[in-house]
C-alpha cells in the first residue's frame, strides 16, 4: 500500500550494496519512475549512473539501441522505485533477466496488475510495521515528550489510530513532539477517530500521497466502490455478499446484468481494490476490510473532494446516542450512522438529504422507531437503510413515498412483526427480513417483479407462505427460507392456500435457493432437472430445524456450493442418489437406516461415480459401515475433499467406509474424527483401495476414547509407500487416552508444520 516504506528499503538495499565491492553486480542502478511514465527520462537517468553519454537526438528508440549494448556487457542491478504502470524493457534498451545472466530487476509500486503485466519472478506484499515496532517509530519522532506520565497513554492511541503505516505515524509523531499539554493530544486523538486532518502538514504529507491510489483508480465505477467501503466502521470486516449487493442497488454495478455476471464483476471490482492496496482480506473468510488510514483519506475524499462533487457524512462505530440535524443537507449523497449507540433519530422538517442514495443506521441496539419526518427527508434513497440490528417495531407510511428505493435491509430486528404494504416499492431489488418477528408475508410482496433477492432466513414465527406469493417474483435470484417456521411440502400436502415446493419452478432466474423440505422427500425428474442448474443450494430434509446458513452468492475461492442436510429420518426405502449426484455438500446427521442406504447405494449405482461431491459428514448414528453384501469395485466419490465423522458410535474404523465405497481417497485434503466411542484407529493402509493419501492436508481426531494408532497395516501388506501423506501439514489430536502409536512408518509425513497433542497421555515422545 501507498508509504508503506517501499521507497525506504530499496533506498537502504542500494546503499548497502553501494558502499561493498565484494558484489555479484558491477553496478546498482537506482531510478524513481513515478506516476507520468517517461522512457526518455529513465533511460537518461539510467545512462547517468552509467556515465554513459546518450544522443538524445536519436529519440528513445536510438537511445535504447545505445543503452541495450551497454548494458549487454554488464553485470548490474536495476532498482525501478515507484512503479505505476507496465515499462516496456525492450522500449527502455533493459535486457531482461532471462536473457541475461548478469542482471536482475527490481521494482517497487502499489499495484499487483504492475506485477502481472511486467511480468515479475516474485512478489512480496510489504506488511504494516508490528505494534512495538511502531511505538518506536513514533517515539523517536515524537521525542521525550511521550514519556510524560500524562502524556503516554494518549501518545499510545494515536500510534494505535496509525495502525502500523510508517508514514502515519512519523507525520503524527513530528506533529505532537514538544506539546505538553493533554488536551492538544486529546484533539488530535478525536480528530484522527473521525477521519479528519488533525495537525499541520498531515493532508499535505500522508492524505495526499495517499490520494494517489485512488486517483489511479480506472473508472469513476471503482473509484465509487472504493468510497463505499469507508461507509462502514474502522477494522470492521465487510461481508463481500452483502457489498456486491448495495453497490449493484447503488447503481455501481449494471442492473441488467443477471446474478452471475453482476456478482463476477463486483468480485472483480473488489479484487481491482485489492491490488492497489486499498482493500485487504477481512478478519474472516468472505470479508474485506479497510486499513484504517486508507479509510480515512477515503472519508477525507468523499466528504471534501470527490470528483462528483457529492459528499458523504460517515458517523460509524464512533458511539454517538443523537444525531445533529445540522449535519444533515441537501449536499449529502451517503449517510452512515451504523454501529452506534442511537436511540432515537431527529423527527423535524428541516431535516432535507434530498440527494442522499444509501442511508445506513444498522447496529444501533437501542433504537426503537423511525419518525415519519425523518423518512420524509431522505425522499431520494435508493439503498434505505440498513435498519437491521435495532428494536424497530413497525415502520412509518413515509417508506412508501420512497418510490426509487432498491434495496431494505431489516435483518436481525427482532420486534419488527409487520411492514406496510409494498407494492408501492416496484425497484425494490432487495429485500432482507432475516431474524425479525414477521408471521406472514408482507402485503404487496407479490407485486415486487423486480426483487432478485428475498431472505426469510431464521423467521421462526413465519409459520404460513401464501400460495402464488413467492412463485410470482419472477425476477428472484436469491431465496433463503433456511431455518424459518414453515416448512415447504410437496403438492398434495398442503391446504390449497398454502404454497407448494413444485410451484418455486416458477422461479426460471433463481440461482440460490436455501429451504427446508418434509422428509422422505423425492422429487420427481422434472424438480431434479431444476434443482440442477441451480449454481448454489442448501436443502434441507427432515422434521426438525437442523442449524445451517445459506451458502454464499458465489464462493470465488472454492466454487459454489450445493448442500443437501438430511436429520433424524429413516433412510430405508428412500430414493438417495439424486443427493449424492446433485450435492457438492452432503449431511447425514441422526439418521437411521444408514447401512442399508449405502448397500443400496452400491447396488444401484454400478457403472457410475458421484463427481461432484466433495464434503461428506455423517454424524450421530450408531450404525457401523461393515460390509455385509455388495461393496463397490470402484470408487464412488473419487472427488471427495473433506471427510468428517461425528459421535458415530458404532464405527471402528473409517475403512468400513471405504470398503463399502470402494473409496480411493486420491483427492481428499481433511480428516475430522469426533467422539468416536469404539473407533481403534483411523485406516488401514496397504489394502487395494488405499496406499497413499496424496493431497491429505489436515487430520484432526478428537474425544475417541479406544483409539490406539491412526493408521495401521493389513497382515502381508506391510510395505507401504513412501510417504503415505505428502502433503500433510496438520495434525490435531484431543482426548484420546489409548493412543500409542501415530503409525509403524515414520516417513508417513514428511513436511508436517503444526501438530497439537493435548490429553494423549500415552503417546510417547519418541512418536513426536
Amino acid at each position: 500500500m501507498g508509504e508503506i516504506g517501499k521507497t525506504n528499503l530499496v533506498r537502504n538495499l542500494n546503499n548497502e550494496l553501494e558502499s561493498k565491492s565484494n558484489l555479484p553486480f558491477r553496478c546498482v542502478l537506482w531510478v524513481t519512475v513515478s506516476k507520468n511514465l517517461d522512457i526518455k527520462k529513465i533511460q537518461l537517468r539510467i545512462a547517468s549512473r552509467l556515465g554513459l553519454n546518450l544522443e538524445e537526438s536519436l529519440g528513445a528508440d536510438g537511445m535504447a539501441i545505445q543503452l541495450y549494448q551497454r548494458l549487454k556487457v554488464e553485470s548490474f542491478l536495476l532498482i525501478l522505485d515507484d512503479v505505476w504502470e507496465k515499462i516496456d524493457l525492450d522500449k527502455l534498451g533493459v535486457p531482461r533477466p532471462s536473457d541475461h545472466e548478469g542482471c536482475k530487476i527490481i521494482l517497487t509500486c502499489r499495484s499487483f496488475d504492475v506485477c502481472r503485466v511486467m511480468p515479475t519472478d516474485f512478489e512480496f506484499k510489504m506488511s504494516v510495521l508490528r505494534d512495538e515496532v511502531a511505538w518506536r517509530l513514533f517515539s523517536r519522532y515524537a521525542r521525550d515528550v511521550v514519556s510524560l506520565e500524562h502524556i503516554r497513554p494518549l501518545a499510545e492511541a494515536i500510534c494505535r489510530e496509525c495502525q502500523g503505516l510508517p508514514l502515519a505515524i512519523v507525520t503524527m509523531g513530528a506533529a505532537m513532539r514538544g506539546k505538553t499539554k493533554p488536551e492538544l493530544w486529546n484533539h488530535a486523538l478525536n480528530q484522527l477517530r473521525r477521519s479528519v486532518p488533525c495537525a499541520a502538514g498531515i493532508e499535505e504529507l500522508l492524505y495526499n500521497p495517499l490520494k494517489w491510489s485512488y486517483d489511479s483508480l480506472e473508472g469513476k465505477d471503482l473509484k465509487n466502490c472504493f468510497l463505499y467501503c469507508s461507509l462502514f466502521p474502522e477494522d470492521f470486516s465487510i461481508d463481500i455478499s452483502e457489498l456486491v449487493w448495495c453497490w449493484l442497488a447503488e447503481g455501481l454495478i449494471d442492473e441488467r446484468e443477471n446474478y452471475e455476471d453482476f456478482f463476477s464483476r463486483g468480485i472483480t471490482l473488489i479484487e481491482n481494490l485489492k491490488d492497489s492496496c486499498l482493500l485487504e482480506d477481512g478478519s474472516w473468510e468472505g470479508t474485506v476490510k479497510m486499513h484504517d488510514v486508507v479509510r480515512d483519506v477515503s472519508i477525507w475524499i468523499a466528504s471534501s473532494c470527490s470528483e462528483d462533487g457529492s459528499k458523504s457524512l460517515v458517523r460509524s462505530g464512533n458511539g454517538l446516542k443523537e444525531i445533529s440535524a445540522t449535519e444533515l443537507s441537501n449536499s449529502l449523497k451517503r449517510v452512515s450512522f451504523m454501529n452506534n449507540d442511537l436511540e432515537r433519530l431527529p423527527n423535524d422538517s428541516v431535516i432535507q438529504c434530498s440527494k442522499a442514495s444509501t442511508l445506513l443506521l444498522q447496529d444501533n441496539p437501542g433504537l426503537d422507531r423511525v419518525p415519519v419526518r425523518f423518512l420524509e427527508g431522505f425522499g431520494a434513497l435508493r439503498l434505505l437503510m440498513n435498519i437491521s440490528g435495532t428494536r424497530i417495531k413497525s415502520l412509518p407510511d413515509s417508506l412508501l413515498q420512497l418510490d426509487d428505493l432498491h434495496a431494505l435491509l431489516l435483518s436481525n430486528c427482532k420486534d419488527l412483526e409487520e411492514l406496510p404494504p409494498l407494492e408501492r416499492l416496484n425497484k425494490l431489488q432487495v429485500l432482507d427480513l432475516s431474524r425479525t418477528g414477521i408471521r406472514e408475508l408482507p402485503r404487496g410482496l407479490e407485486q415486487l417483479s423486480n426483487l432478485r433477492h428475498l431472505n426469510l432466513g431464521e423467521t421462526h414465527q413465519l409459520k404460513v407462505v401464501q400460495a402464488g406469493v413467492i412463485s410470482k417474483l419472477s425476477n428472484l435470484e436469491v431465496l433463503d427460507l433456511s431455518d424459518n417456521g414453515y416448512i415447504w411440502k410437496v403438492k398434495g400436502a398442503v391446504k390449497e392456500e398454502e404454497a407448494c415446493f413444485e410451484e418455486l419452478q416458477c422461479l426460471e432466474r433463481l440461482h440460490v435457493l436455501s429451504i427446508r423440505l418434509i422428509p422422505r422427500y423425492t422429487p420427481h425428474d422434472t424438480i431434479i432437472s431444476w434443482i440442477n442448474r441451480l449454481k448454489a443450494f442448501i436443502i434441507v430434509i427432515g422434521w426438525e430445524c437442523i442449524p445451517y446458513s445459506l451458502p454464499a452468492l458465489q464462493d470465488y475461492r472454492s466454487g459454489a456450493q450445493r448442500c443437501v442436510v438430511i436429520g433424524r429420518i429413516d433412510l430405508l426405502g428412500v430414493q438417495s442418489g439424486w443427493w449424492w449426484s446433485s450435492a457438492s455438500d452432503l449431511c447425514l446427521r441422526s439418521c437411521q437406516g444408514l447401512n442399508g442406504m449405502l448397500q443400496d447405494l452400491v447396488i444401484n449405482s454400478v457403472g457410475r461415480s458421484f463427481i461432484y461431491l466433495k464434503k461428506l459428514e455423517i454424524s450421530y448414528s450408531d450404525s457401523s459401515f461393515q460390509t455385509r453384501g455388495r461393496a463397490s469395485q470402484y470408487d464412488l466419490l473419487p472427488n471427495l475433499e473433506e471427510l468428517s465423522l461425528i459421535r458415530m458410535t458404532g464405527v471402528e474404523s473409517i475403512s468400513e467406509l471405504v470398503n463399502h465405497l470402494g473409496l480411493r481417497f486420491q483427492r481428499l485434503k481433511t480428516i475430522l474424527v469426533i467422539a468416536c466411542s469404539k473407533m481403534k484407529y483411523l485406516l488401514s493402509l496397504g489394502n487395494s483401495n488405499i496406499r497413499t493419501m496424496p493431497n491429505l492436508e489436515a487430520i484432526q481426531v478428537r474425544c475417541c476414547s479406544k483409539l490406539e494408532e491412526l493408521f495401521n497395516y493389513l497382515p502381508l501388506q506391510n510395505m507401504a509407500p513412501d510417504p503415505i501423506t505428502p502433503k500433510l501439514q496438520k495434525l490435531e489430536l484431543r482426548n484420546l487416552p489409548k493412543l500409542r502409536n501415530l503409525c509403524s512408518d515414520e516417513k508417513t509425513w514428511p513436511d508436517i508444520d503444526q501438530v497439537e497433542v493435548i490429553n494423549c497421555n500415552l503417546l510417547g515422545i519418541e512418536q513426536k
